[in-house]
């Protein structure tokens, strides 16, 4: 048994008159990409500096302002890569470098001298301000953790005297979610005075969940509660930093948005310590599903995958929000049918916005194609092989067809699993239009009768077949050929059929267009039903092979 009384639960915040939960999302924070520092620092094979700067390359396409681009000070690879980027004029104009360093003299140096050159820099100190930390692995006093970051402040403060760009702090109390509010709050305020923020300059204060330990609306009170007491708040830009060791660092995230946040940092698909960082794309795309511009160009996920693939090592999974394989597929039947159903209508009505059942978004926005929204196997029904056919091949089957060839899928997939659409269009080939033993339609002559006034019927057809391979015909009036052509059949073959219903369309446009024909055929004389299709460039003739498809469907005849 799981012993979970060694496990307590960590406190809530005293807010009864929260704000945050009232509020929406309106626009997009300022996004701030941690790939090349958080990201990279967790990977099995770190990355070299030339997947440094291809990856570097694709945030700034993606559209980050703010990059947070490494620990220049922790090794000669982070440092030869920003050197890279700033003499290598890499950087634009627009985009701020974002760099790391922990809160001691030589580091803050060095990092200054990885970036010298810098028209804009954010440079990140921290320390660790957390309860538990402080007791078993500083052993230090609150005050002694402020003056750590004060004089830290200072230190950078000082340096940016004589650095020839400009110069933006960032501080982070790190293990903000295990930091008494009170002491967070006179750190933050500690370094925001030292550095001397204003309005027009104003310090990024970064509050982060190093470690995610309790449920988002308990982020989103703490980060509500800081918002609240923070002094000037104008001079200070709040930023968050989760992580998603709960597995809600997307919900902490946008409900931080809520509580009063302006930036973000996180990663792309959420990679970093642990469970990871906040997964920047997951909440960009949210916030595309709900009309709000994400102010990052996401178009194509296929080459954030394609990059985030080759540099990190780290294959996508499968079910991952919208970057998934199969996050776009439906299994089920009844979702399948409700797929269908709703892409059908939203061809019909014309609709401006996006509706389509277990959809919430179109996969072409983000360059992700129909094709895979429906994938076949033994949970699937009628409704999804019907999907397939018509969006693959353009086939629309009668509502009745389709149960009769879902259950031939179906036994295909209870015995070897996913059925492809290639396979389900070979199987309807061999059991529809293939369908050409013993009865085989070979040539169609029909009359017209409207203007002999003693006949009862307005056509007459004279058709050519093969019974086993031996070339016979017939001659039969009807009304119309496809009646006419039955009369002739029950006459010569001595069977008892009726024609239950009849559907026809065009498979595609252009002269050359093909048409497809259903007949739905009954034996009268022992009631089994069936349905047969025929294709031709003549919908009368696809009609007739229809009508010879479902005979041999039905074994009327001894082979």
């Amino acid at each position: 048994m799981l012993n979970y009384k060694r496990y307590r639960r960590n406190p809530v915040v005293d807010l009864p008159d929260r704000q945050w939960p009232n509020k929406q999302i309106e626009k997009a924070p300022i996004w701030c990409s941690v790939d090349l520092r958080d990201g990279n620092q967790v990977l099995i094979d770190p990355m070299v500096v030339s997947e440094k700067i291809d990856f570097f390359n694709h945030l700034v396409r993606l559209g980050f302002k703010e990059i947070e681009v490494g620990f220049p000070a922790s090794s000669q690879i982070e440092f030869d890569f920003q050197r890279q980027l700033i003499e290598r004029k890499l950087v634009p104009d627009d985009v701020r470098l974002q760099v790391l360093t922990q809160c001691r003299k030589e580091l803050v140096d060095r990092t200054f001298d990885s970036i010298e050159g810098c028209k804009e820099a954010i440079f990140h100190i921290y320390n660790s301000t957390s309860t538990l930390q402080r007791d078993v692995v500083f052993h230090k006093s609150t005050k002694e953790i402020i003056d750590i970051a004060v004089q830290s402040t200072q230190m950078v403060r000082d340096r940016a005297k004589d650095y020839s760009g400009k110069i933006i702090l960032e501080y982070s109390p790190e293990s903000f979610t295990g930091t008494e509010l009170e002491f967070a709050l006179e750190i933050c305020t500690a370094v925001q005075e030292t550095w001397g923020a204003t309005k027009e300059n104003p310090i990024i204060i970064n509050l982060p969940s190093t470690v995610e330990m309790t449920t988002p609306n308990v982020f989103a009170d703490r980060i509500e509660w800081m918002n609240r007491h923070f002094k000037n708040r104008e001079s200070i830009i709040l930023s968050v930093h989760p992580h998603n060791d709960r597995g809600t660092g997307v919900a902490s995230a946008e409900q931080a948005i809520l509580a009063g946040a302006d930036r973000v940092e996180g990663t792309l698909f959420g990679n970093g310590e642990r469970t990871g960082n906040v997964d920047i794309m997951t909440l960009a795309y949210n916030m595309f599903s709900q009309g709000i511009d994400p102010e990052l160009a996401i178009e194509d996920v296929n080459e954030s995958i394609e990059i985030y693939e080759r540099c990190c090592k780290i294959p996508m999974h499968p079910r991952h929000p919208y970057a998934g394989k199969l996050v776009f597929t439906a299994f089920s039947g009844s979702h399948q049918d409700a797929i269908n159903k709703g892409v059908a209508a939203m061809k019909e009505r014309k609709n401006e916005f996006w509706e389509v059942p277990y959809l919430p978004i179109d996969p072409a926005d983000i360059g992700r194609v129909y094709e895979p929204i429906v994938r076949i196997n033994s949970q699937s029904g009628k409704g999804g092989v019907a999907f397939v056919m018509d969006t693959y091949f353009g086939f629309k089957l009668p509502k009745g067809m389709q149960r009769e060839f879902a259950d031939v899928i179906q036994s295909i997939s209870e015995r070897q699993g996913e059925v492809s659409p290639e396979t389900v269009m070979d199987t309807f080939r061999e059991e529809y239009l293939n369908q050409k033993e013993p009865l085989h339609f070979r040539k169609l002559r029909i009359d017209d009768l409207s203007d002999e006034t003693e006949s009862e019927f307005d056509t007459k057809v004279t058709v050519v077949y093969t019974l086993k391979g031996e070339e016979k015909s017939f001659d039969a009036v009807g009304n119309g050929p496809i009646d006419a052509v039955r009369r002739g059949l029950t006459q010569e073959l001595n069977i008892n059929i009726k024609v239950l219903d009849y559907e026809e369309h065009a498979l595609q446009s252009g002269s050359n267009s093909q048409a497809a024909a259903y007949i739905h055929l009954l034996n009268a004389d022992d009631g089994r039903v069936t349905y047969g299709v025929g294709v031709s460039s003549n919908i009368t003739r696809a009609s007739i092979r229809a009508i010879f498809s479902a005979i041999n469907r039905l074994g009327l005849i001894e082979s």
